[in-house]
């Protein structure tokens, strides 16, 4: 049988007589010496006053490892082919022109520099980060940031002040998959319109001579490797079994159809060209479209007659005969 032993613990005495020589001599005055609470800004909440614990970032699922150096900031906002200071012609005023890329730009990439500073994507372009994020649930905000950002470049960079002429190669396949350029370019604003959201809209080769139109919502990717990142369906107008089904999915894949059950984003194709239809881009200049006045649509034809069909080709592959669909 155990034996518990109890024993008390030993104490110093308290010395009372000091205690009270010591609250004789208090005049009730403040001691200087010690720091005080700051005195509460009128605007900013009380709250704001109190220190916040930092709490490191988890690691990656990726498998990153913090860099030496993280307060370098890799990414920055990249330059145009062109100088649009005054605007895009047609398209966009200063203003509509310095918030749809110089400010939204500039947010992308402070954004993003704040989540990979110190990370093994310090270094990578944003598809390059896109596509490695594309399928980590943890990192949809990098994703988010990386490929908004690359979106937004893309739409850049397939205009002009003036527009280009298109190339007869490049005429020939496009005529091929929609019949005409016109049913193209009317399809390009039909669809835009239809977009109930914000996104892109692209031109895309599946194949040889194998050209669709592909939207994406939000940031959503166009790119085979982002996986289930495409975003390119607006679920509000797909019900469980209703024949839009159907349509989405042989709109996703042509009559070319891969055998196989891809994921959106999976179909083997290489973007060409895109149409911005986040409100930042449109909005400001071209009003929301009431009474049939300006908005989207007007946006819309507007950017067609800028295109860079020169560039369009180059990316197709017409103009080289080594190309390769992604």
């Amino acid at each position: 049988m155990l034996e518990f032993l109890w024993r008390p613990i030993r104490t110093s005495p308290l010395n009372t007589k000091k205690v009270q020589s010591e609250l004789d001599d208090d005049d009730g005055s403040i001691d200087d010496s010690f720091p005080s609470r700051p005195t509460p800004s009128p605007f900013l909440p009380e709250t704001m006053l109190r220190p916040r614990l930092r709490v490191p970032r988890l690691a990656f699922g990726l498998g990153m490892r913090p860099m030496v150096n993280a307060r370098r900031s890799i990414h920055h906002v990249p330059e145009l082919p062109h100088d649009y200071s005054e605007g895009v012609p047609n398209l966009m005023s200063p203003g509509g022109f310095s918030l749809a890329w110089t400010q939204y730009m500039k947010l992308m990439v402070e954004k993003l520099n704040a989540l990979t500073v110190g990370t093994e994507l310090e270094d990578k372009d944003t598809k390059t980060i896109a596509l490695m994020t594309a399928r980590e649930p943890n990192q949809a905000p990098i994703f988010n940031y990386a490929s908004m950002a690359h979106n937004n470049h893309f739409f850049f960079q397939g205009i002009s002040p003036t527009g280009t002429p298109m190339p007869d190669a490049l005429r020939s396949d496009l005529e091929a998959s929609f019949s005409s350029i016109e049913t193209l370019r009317r399809e390009f604003i039909i669809t835009a319109s239809a977009m109930f959201g914000p996104g892109f809209l692209w031109l895309v080769k599946a194949g040889p001579g194998d050209y669709r139109l592909l939207p994406t919502y939000l940031a959503g990717s166009p790119y085979p490797g982002a996986h289930w990142r495409a975003q390119s369906t607006d679920m509000n107008t797909l019900g469980k079994d209703g024949s839009a089904r159907n349509f989405i999915n042989n709109q996703a894949y042509g009559a070319n159809k891969r055998s196989g059950d891809l994921p959106p984003g999976g179909i083997e194709l290489e973007p060409l060209l895109c149409l911005n239809t986040w409100e930042h881009a449109w909005l400001l200049d071209w009003g929301v479209g009431a009474g049939g006045q300006g908005g989207k649509v007007a946006f819309a034809e507007s950017w067609w007659e800028l295109i860079d069909w020169e560039k369009v080709a180059q990316k197709s592959g017409v103009l080289r005969p080594d190309f390769k669909s992604a």
